[in-house]
């Protein structure tokens, strides 16, 4: 018989490097039986019932009445029919999450620990040695002996306060759950948001939408702004209370943007992409939680109009905004005024966080930005080298959206370049513009040979007005696909984490993608641009394709991190300062902490243009003179850098934790490399105390 004594103080677990805090549930207790048989006679003898619908197979669970339990439990760890007995255990505010514990500990002892230390050490709690671990030197199974006197959580909070220790942890038991599925009619059609496989469809070519609705399904506080030709506000996946904020038609001078043309398709079905409400019937959203706000745009761009768009989304509460379109010219500069109402967008919506901007990158298979030796155009419309250039997508604020498809691979329409941020799965086609001036479609060379991949399934206009003779249509796509979805997790990342920055969410969404790979030469250049270089992106998938469940678990790591500080510090330098070519001195910035206080939390934002920032080392000094790289070489040909180091997206950090906030902090940016040059515009010190 074993005895595990009371855990007063062993109220966490360590696991994956985390402490989990958990409760004791009131209850219910959990044995491990020598016999079936010898388990139901126990039960004959004590003030306890088996559960059978409940605990792992391996353990038998008892109900009790609470005010009895710490009594019956000692009985019951008395008894020689058992092994062990323990409390059944729940995660802090997750009521419905039960732990159990088992016998077996894993512990990772440092590397100079030898075996005759790590023999004293478990002899010391009771513990016996079993199977290394493969793959993590120095990593052992332990179990529980007889002579073990406490349960497996106290004992592993003792080792991890021991230096020869680097991680202890319980094996415990937790149920497994299924994934949230919606129960709309037509969701299993929708492999985009997430399938279990089938014709034309590879492993893990959808965005884990599912994983990503356990921890939400939107929020009606998060609204998505669709700026398209028209919404079909009718439809029954776009009813809700709630579900519809601040419409616009731009077109028609008033505040129903319903189609009223033949042709005007489009913006249901983008729509119905990001967040057709989950309502039992037809299909669902990325984000079906969210608003839609409805913008009908005037099928024409100027400057006045592109100011109009966005004062709007951004001024009436828009926090994703999802533009499905791009200029009908080949080389299309942003002008100054249409600059500004983006970037004032992006940066001054959602009270100063920002609106989080996206565009898809265009269905040409022509670089957003870069030439092309053109051939084979209709009435030699446009030949030798060309300058390609999509204007909205490569402006700095926006996330510029490119498409994979169902198996993985680059959508042969898709525009490419050093400014695609993410890519997410929609159809295959070939590729094809819409220049009506020119009087073509199609884009030379025509491709030979079929382009396997399925449509996306989504809304469209009621009955036989749309793509299709019902309301729903099962062959969408293009970037116009892609760019809503993206704009959809975008929207389930902000109601996972709402106080996140326009700037945050897209670092979220590219660290999480997901490194899908083409090696295959595309069908109409023989281009390969589906790898990815030092920095961590593609041409074709710029930094991989969205992933919702990472994206949404990154969200709240963030704001699980700032929630366990009380306050935190806001310094920021706004001094521009060259940055010296080929100077391994560099330039360094300093912000003055005051305040005296203990690092619990730090971020560091920073601002800097370079005409080739694969040149730039960028590194974080602190009061005590501890220096952590925050940005190593390898940012490649980008010219702008507008990012947030964190604990999350920068582990070195954590070397400042626990230090004072007192003193001098100090950014250094190196630029090493001869004949490219920048500036440091501005960089901020965020603290949580």
């Amino acid at each position: 018989m074993r005895v595990w004594l009371k855990t007063a103080g062993a109220r966490f677990f360590n696991v994956g490097g985390e402490e989990l805090v958990i409760e004791k549930v009131d209850d219910r207790f959990a044995v491990q039986g020598k016999s079936q048989q010898q388990v139901k006679h126990l039960e004959q003898q004590i003030s306890a019932v088996v559960d059978p619908k409940s605990g792992p197979p391996q353990l038998t669970e008892f109900v009790v009445d609470p005010a009895q339990k710490d009594q019956v439990l000692k009985e019951v760890r008395r008894s020689d029919a058992v092994d062990y007995a323990s409390h059944v255990y729940q995660i802090k505010n997750n009521p419905g999450s039960r732990v159990y514990l088992t016998n077996e500990i894993t512990i990772q002892f440092a590397p100079n620990v030898n075996a005759a230390r790590i023999t004293t050490i478990a002899n010391e709690l009771g513990l016996q040695q079993g199977k290394a671990i493969v793959g993590i030197p120095n990593t052992f199974v332990f179990q529980l002996t007889a002579a073990a006197t406490e349960n497996p959580l106290k004992i592993t909070n003792r080792l991890i306060a021991k230096t020869e220790v680097l991680t202890a942890e319980p094996n415990v038991i937790v149920q497994s759950q299924a994934h949230y599925r919606p129960k709309d009619a037509l969701y299993a059609k929708q492999w985009h948001l997430n399938h279990t496989g089938g014709q034309d469809l590879v492993v893990n070519s959808h965005v884990f939408a599912e994983q990503a609705w356990d921890v939400t399904r939107g929020s009606r506080s998060i609204v998505v702004a669709v700026m398209d030709d028209a919404i079909d506000l009718s439809h029954p996946d776009f009813q809700g209370v709630g579900k519809i904020v601040a419409p616009r038609d731009f077109k028609g001078d008033d505040f129903l943007p319903l189609p009223d043309e033949q042709g005007e398709d489009h913006g249901t079905s983008c729509a119905g992409v990001a967040v057709a409400e989950e309502n039992g019937v037809g299909v669902v959203g990325a984000a079906p939680g969210c608003a839609l706000m409805p913008i009908r745009t005037t099928g024409f761009l100027d400057d006045e109009t592109i100011e109009a768009l966005f004062d709007w989304a951004s001024t009436r509460g828009a926090a994703v905004i999802s533009c499905s379109w791009g200029p009908s010219a080949v080389y299309y500069p942003l002008s100054l005024r249409q600059r500004a109402a983006i970037t004032r967008a992006a940066t001054e919506g959602r009270n100063g966080k920002g609106c989080v901007i996206l565009f898809a990158a265009g269905n040409a298979n022509r670089p957003t930005n870069g030439t092309i030796n053109e051939s084979g155009w209709q009435n030699n419309a446009i030949a030798g080298a060309t300058k390609w250039l999509g204007g909205f997508t490569v402006h700095p604020d926006v996330i510029t959206v490119s498409a994979s498809t169902s198996l993985n691979k680059k959508a042969a329409y898709s525009n490419w370049g050093a400014e695609v941020s993410v890519c997410a799965p929609s159809n295959n086609a070939p590729p094809g513009v819409g220049l009506p001036e020119l009087g073509f479609v199609a884009t030379p060379p025509a491709v030979k040979g079929s382009l396997r991949g399925l449509g996306v399934f989504t809304t469209d206009r009621i009955n036989a007005d749309g793509y299709d003779q019902s309301s729903f249509t099962s062959d969408f796509g293009g970037t116009s696909s892609a760019c809503p979805l993206v704009a959809g997790v975008a929207a389930l990342v902000l109601s996972a984490n709402p106080d996140l920055t326009a700037q945050e969410v897209r670092q979220i969404l590219q660290q999480t993608a997901d490194k899908i790979v083409d090696a295959d030469p595309d069908p109409q250049f023989g281009l390969r641009k589906g790898t990815y270089e030092s920095g961590g992106r593609s041409d074709w998938f710029g930094y991989g394709k969205v992933n919702a469940a990472k994206a949404v678990q990154a969200a709240v790591q963030r704001r699980t991190m700032f929630a366990a500080s009380t306050r935190s510090l806001q310094l920021q330098n706004n001094t521009s300062v060259g940055i010296p070519d080929n100077n391994t001195q560099g330039v360094t910035s300093e912000i003055d902490v005051k305040d005296t206080a203990t690092v619990r939390d730090i971020q560091v934002a920073v601002d800097i243009d370079h005409t080739y920032l694969g040149d730039v080392a960028i590194s974080l000094i602190s009061p005590l003179g501890m220096v952590v790289t925050l940005q190593g070489r390898s940012l490649g040909r980008r010219t702008k850098l507008q990012t947030i180091y964190s604990l999350q997206t920068t582990p070195t950090l954590r070397r400042m934790l626990g230090q004072s906030t007192q003193g001098r902090w100090q950014l250094k940016v190196v630029d090493t490399i001869p004949n490219d040059a920048g500036t440091l515009n501005w960089w901020k010190l965020t603290i949580g105390v």
